[in-house]
């Protein structure tokens, strides 16, 4: 995303709806069997995918208010974290990987809905609370974390980074009795 181009609130908002009802009726409609699927391209089963994409929006909660520390900082500090970061990008993805298997364990599928709902209502929140300031301050991530870090990401990227991260999963799912 632009720095400069300002975020369409409304887009956010109806992407993050439009993930509720989707994340919802997948819930609704798995099978035991289909939660225990193994999915498309990754090592996680259903279940423990729909938690790693309800993960991503648990996450930007956190990273949020950790922006606003670092866009106060200067611009080195913000980098030599991310630097830092991207130096444990190994064991990130291990740690990444098994965080998922253990959090389906608690936040299984008669969870993971109410959590989702808690989190998107509380980002809903925040974003009502953005200045057009606030949206434009950013700092440095680990790229090499995700796909959909970028070296300098603002709020604005920041409030797009989930349902772009929740998307991408969403193909990887093999939910339903057509796979």
């Amino acid at each position: 995303m632009d720095e400069e181009r300002p975020l369409d609130r409304q887009t956010v908002r109806a992407e993050l709806e439009r993930v509720r009802a989707d994340f919802h009726r997948f819930l609704a409609e798995a099978s035991a069997a289909d939660l225990r699927r193994a999915t498309d391209g990754t090592r996680w089963t259903n279940e423990q995918l729909l938690f790693h994409m309800l993960f991503g929006y648990m996450l930007v909660r956190v990273l949020l208010p950790l922006l606003g520390i670092f866009a106060r900082l200067p611009r080195a500090a913000g980098g030599t974290f991310a630097g830092l970061l991207d130096a444990g990008a190994r064991p990130f993805h291990v740690i990444n990987y098994v965080s998922s298997v253990l959090g389906s364990l608690y936040y299984n599928h008669r969870r993971m809905g109410a959590k989702m709902d808690r989190t998107l209502a509380a980002l809903h929140r925040r974003l009502d609370r953005e200045t057009a300031v606030s949206i434009r301050r950013g700092m440095h991530y680990p790229a090499r974390w995700d796909p959909f870090f970028r070296d300098w990401m603002t709020r604005a990227d920041l409030y797009r980074y989930p349902t772009q991260h929740y998307d991408f999963h969403r193909a990887q799912l093999t939910l339903g009795s057509g796979r």
